[in-house]
């Protein structure tokens, strides 16, 4: 299941996008209380993960990143080994702070709320574990307001809404959303795409748009002839793109949001732990290597502004 944007990001994009932020998002954290629980044990976890510190996880050589399971080119299994972008990044990560990476690919939640609860700060009622970082969090202020128990940080590269289309049906100059009046479009269900799509001029492109489950079975329908273009997340629409297939980036009128920042989460008691795994990513940024991973899986790299 894809997860680039899910329920929570989704909800703020869409915010940013329309001006129905508050205040108290756009300013300070009013009004936001800390969950019930924050300093206590997580469950379901062991003493040797809970409340690690920085030293103790350098002491015992690894540790452990959630990353979502099924979300190419991110993370993903290949064969019995996870790969992919965020697998190369937690790597060179742990390489820095001198201890192995090990990983829990976990299925995404109803929202990024539930994913970083049941991840980074307080764990699943059954089974499940707490891994010292999560990767591929949205870096976005509501987020974070509404989550006090972790720490939102290491802002490692930035997503955009693209345009997949075949080169033979657009020769001349790639689609925009107002062709879509015409022509069909593929996104993936319940994603910013699909939303935005389907608000265009009253709902006038929903008779064009195909909703697909996830974005490798939008894109196996574009290569079949059943959509003519695919609207989604830059990385995931050229993850494995053929020949005959490009993406651009064109103007998305009323679409306030069509790009945002993705970096990690740590629990709120490590920060020391995050100060370094920051510190690590900044590194990997200015010296070329986050640019190198990304060119390695075929992907284009926009790097953040902290």
């Amino acid at each position: 299941m894809s997860i680039a944007v899910k329920a929570a990001a989704v909800g703020a994009l869409l915010a940013l996008a329309t001006g129905t932020y508050t205040a108290a998002w756009a300013q300070n954290c009013e009004n936001i209380k800390s969950g019930i629980g924050a300093n206590r044990k997580a469950q379901n976890t062991g003493r040797d993960i809970v409340g690690q510190s920085l030293d103790q996880i350098q002491d015992q050589g690894h540790m452990l990143f959630a990353v979502y399971e099924d979300f190419a080119p991110y993370s993903y299994l290949k064969g019995s080994e996870p790969a992919g972008v965020d697998i190369d990044i937690a790597r060179l990560i742990a390489s820095q702070l001198g201890v192995e990476a090990r990983f829990y690919l976990t299925a995404a939640a109803e929202n990024v709320d539930a994913d970083l609860r049941n991840n980074i700060w307080k764990g699943r009622l059954i089974g499940g574990q707490i891994s010292n970082v999560m990767m591929h969090i949205p870096y976005n202020r509501e987020l974070a307001c509404r989550n006090e128990q972790v720490v939102l940080g290491g802002q490692y590269f930035n997503e955009r809404i693209a345009i997949a289309y075949l080169k033979d049906d657009y020769p001349e100059t790639g689609p925009t959303p107002a062709y879509f009046r015409f022509d069909k479009v593929g996104v993936e269900n319940d994603t910013i795409s699909d939303f935005y799509l389907s608000g265009i001029r009253g709902g006038q492109l929903i008779p064009n748009m195909v909703r697909y489950q996830n974005y490798e079975a939008a894109m196996a329908g574009l290569a079949a002839g059943e959509v003519k273009a695919v609207m989604g997340p830059m990385g995931q629409l050229q993850h494995g793109l053929q020949s005959n297939v490009t993406v651009h980036t064109p103007p998305l009128p009323g679409l306030g949001a069509s790009q945002w920042t993705l970096g990690v989460a740590v629990r709120h008691t490590w920060r020391p732990l995050g100060y370094a795994v920051e510190d690590a990513i900044r590194n990997a940024v200015s010296d070329g290597k986050l640019k190198a991973i990304f060119a390695k899986h075929g992907l284009d790299y926009t790097e953040p502004k902290w």
